[in-house]
């Protein structure tokens, strides 16, 4: 691995422009030596995961050399798509386990449901393998702490999918936030207003589909009987295996509210919600939450609601810094100032400069981010979305989840990594794993 390393961090491969060209074309055209290509291989292949291939596979070093699903189908059909996009057979696997023990295999791409990611993820960290995992970085807020120390204790390389982190208009607004142009700001908003959420239909429980090893699926969640509902994209709305908008979206608006405001972690949370527009269908998270967060010198306003698109300033997604001279506002597209002004004269006068709309001009975040993962397990520097940082985001959602499920206001001891005064909220830092799967110790 150490020599592997060596041949990854001293490669001087240019990456301009490559991602422009056909994949297939593109990787006769590099003529990329073998010993400078890296291996890639996935764990969780259905959504998110073969996403994240498909944007890494436009590295040209990078090859897939291996995909893990506990789902046949899904394992077939996305073994035949790597065949047919890159022209590879990549080894296949039920196990993740067999798939790191592969010493040829440089990176994993973990996509699987959130429940799953400390235990992958830091048993990649041990196996050698450097790694690019969804977000939110975990499940619990104790599982967070355990993959910050893996990382640093195997010196793998590790991003995490918060991939606003590599979009320059992101960094643009922030830089821009920072600036002192806006004033003191008192105030963010973030939100995810996710119209395309329908109600989650109540379905029976049934057998397990063929070729579907879904006792595996679950892994260190608790048992419990098939039902489609919980299986594939659904398992976002279900306590057992994630944390619904609140970890889904929020992770995402939430890092950015880090971002702009050099953020650490908030003093303490209140949230409110429920099923309010869906309360008779399948799903367990709540529908409709606001949580308030309050840090050092300003707070935080977090929103969700599914089937509803028509959000604060008519974004269904974005964050609001809110200053005493004017409002940055950003979104996935683009970003603008809506300033504040005074009278002066009988003329409004504004007190900040009102800028054009600033869009993005990149081809989005996620093929920056996969590149900055790759070009990072060259140079060995940190990602632009480590764990640290992502971990800050998920914590953070966390809390307003905890929060909600408590029923009440939480003090924060970031310190202790704890709340203060609260054994029923403490209790769900951790998660319980089922048996035979362990929480990871290092």
């Amino acid at each position: 691995m150490a020599t592997r390393r060596r041949f990854l961090r001293d490669s001087t491969l240019a990456l301009a422009g490559a991602a422009s060209l056909p994949k297939v074309l593109k990787a006769q055209e590099s003529r990329v030596a073998p010993s400078d290509q890296v291996r890639v291989g996935v764990i969780g292949c259905n959504g998110m995961g073969f996403s994240d291939l498909n944007s890494i596979m436009k590295v040209p070093e990078v090859e897939c050399v291996a995909l893990c699903d506990i789902d046949d189908e899904v394992l077939s059909r996305r073994a035949g798509q790597v065949t047919e996009r890159w022209g590879s057979t990549p080894a296949l696997h039920t196990d993740f386990r067999r798939l790191l023990d592969d010493p040829d295999i440089d990176a994993v791409i973990i996509g699987t449901p959130d429940h799953w990611h400390c235990l992958m993820m830091v048993l990649a960290c041990e196996a050698g393998k450097d790694v690019y995992v969804e977000k939110p970085l975990a499940n619990t807020v104790g599982e967070c702490a355990l993959m910050v120390a893996a990382a640093e204790r195997y010196s793998s390389v590790v991003q995490v999918g918060q991939w606003q982190r590599s979009g320059d208009h992101w960094t643009d607004a922030a830089n821009y936030v920072k600036s002192g142009a806006l004033g003191r700001i008192r105030l963010v908003k973030a939100w995810a207003y996710q119209g395309w959420m329908k109600s989650v239909p109540v379905l029976e429980d049934e057998v397990v589909p063929e070729g579907v090893d879904y006792d595996f699926w679950l892994g260190p969640a608790p048992g419990r009987p098939f039902n489609r509902n919980r299986f594939h994209f659904n398992f976002r709305w279900f306590w057992d295996y994630a944390g619904g908008l609140m970890t889904d979206w929020g992770v995402h608006m939430i890092d950015m509210v880090h971002y702009g405001m050099d953020a650490t972690a908030p003093k303490n949370v209140t949230a409110s919600g429920g099923k309010f527009a869906y309360p008779d269908d399948g799903a367990e998270t709540p529908d409709t939450l606001q949580a308030v967060f309050e840090f050092d010198g300003f707070s935080m306003l977090w929103e969700h609601a599914t089937g509803i698109d028509l959000g604060p300033y008519q974004r269904d997604h974005g964050v609001a810094f809110i200053g005493n001279l004017g409002t940055l506002v950003v979104d996935r597209q683009k970003w603008e100032i809506y300033a504040e002004s005074e009278n002066v004269d009988g003329r409004p006068e504004y007190l900040t400069p009102v800028l054009p709309v600033q869009r993005r001009d990149d081809d989005g975040g996620l093929d920056a981010h996969t590149q900055n993962f790759v070009e990072c397990m060259k140079s060995r520097e940190q990602p632009k979305c480590h764990p640290a940082i992502a971990a800050r985001a998920a914590v953070t959602s966390h809390m307003g989840n905890i929060s909600f499920k408590t029923g009440r206001r939480l003090a924060w001891n970031d310190k202790a990594g704890s709340f203060d005064g609260d054994s029923e909220a403490n209790a769900l830092l951790m998660p319980n794993y089922r048996s035979p799967w362990t929480l990871p110790s290092l």
